[in-house]
């Protein structure tokens, strides 16, 4: 077997600050990922769990943990008191994590949403998982820690696919709702001082300035706009008018 990947490599540069990402389907029929990176490439799985593995035969770590809770509630009247996850449990499960996380961010640049958001929320249930049972608070902050990044992928994702389909109002809205549950988040675990300082934060807040700035107008704000350059013209008929077709508009317009 011939272990140099150099032919691989060649034929594709790495180029620093950019995510060089591709899809194709694997000798074993399911579509793979590989990522460029400075010293070679990762490859995983498009679906399931990234590294194709089944732990203790379930779909991921998640799952299997999510089991366990499942028979200690079975044995304990329904009760998940007594369940924790120990230092080990949270680590295998932040190391499973950021399988999924190179995988959402490769599934970004491929501009498969579906499939970010998928693994973005996927992501998010570990984390509440982990802050619900985690032996000790600092071992759920070692993962709750990227929670704004998380939420921000999720965040491009769904609101892109509002964009795609040119519902500006809708992707305008869920990017207004992930800068807060951002700032949401900052403000839960006392880090006020973040607020303003979150790349996350800044990063969305220009993406929704663009978006507003550069969106076609509705109906009923062409309608408004026509109305202020007629009353400014003091073109009362022409105003009258507009005012009129702006009462006869139906709500969605």
């Amino acid at each position: 077997m011939n272990f140099d990947i150099s032919h691989l490599l060649e034929n594709w540069d790495y180029q620093a600050g950019q995510v060089i990402v591709r899809k194709f389907t694997g000798k074993d029929g399911l579509e793979k990922i590989q990522l460029r990176v400075d010293l070679g490439l990762l490859q995983m799985n498009a679906a399931g769990r990234p590294d194709g593995k089944r732990p203790m035969g379930n779909a991921s770590l998640l799952e299997y943990y999510t089991a366990r809770l499942a028979k200690h509630r079975a044995a304990h009247d329904g009760d998940d008191e007594g369940f924790v996850l120990k230092p080990e449990d949270c680590s295998k499960l932040q190391l499973e994590a950021l399988q999924y996380h190179h995988r959402y961010i490769c599934l970004l640049q491929l501009e498969d949403y579906p499939a970010v958001v998928r693994d973005a929320e996927r992501n998010l249930s570990v984390f509440e998982f982990v802050e619900k049972y985690a032996e000790a608070d600092e071992l759920s902050w070692s993962l709750n820690q990227f929670r704004p990044q998380l939420l921000m992928m999720h965040t491009r994702a769904t609101a892109t696919q509002s964009l795609v389909a040119k519902n500006f109002s809708e992707a305008i809205g869920k990017i207004e709702a992930g800068v807060e549950s951002i700032r949401e988040f900052f403000r839960t675990h006392s880090r006020h001082d973040l607020l303003e300082q979150s790349g996350e934060i800044h990063s969305l807040e220009s993406w929704l300035e663009d978006i507003r700035n550069n969106r076609p107008l509705s109906k009923r704000e062409k309608l408004e706009l026509a109305l202020h350059e007629a009353v400014t013209r003091e073109d009362y008929e022409k105003a009258a008018a507009v005012r009129d077709e702006l009462r006869n508009l139906k709500p969605q317009d």
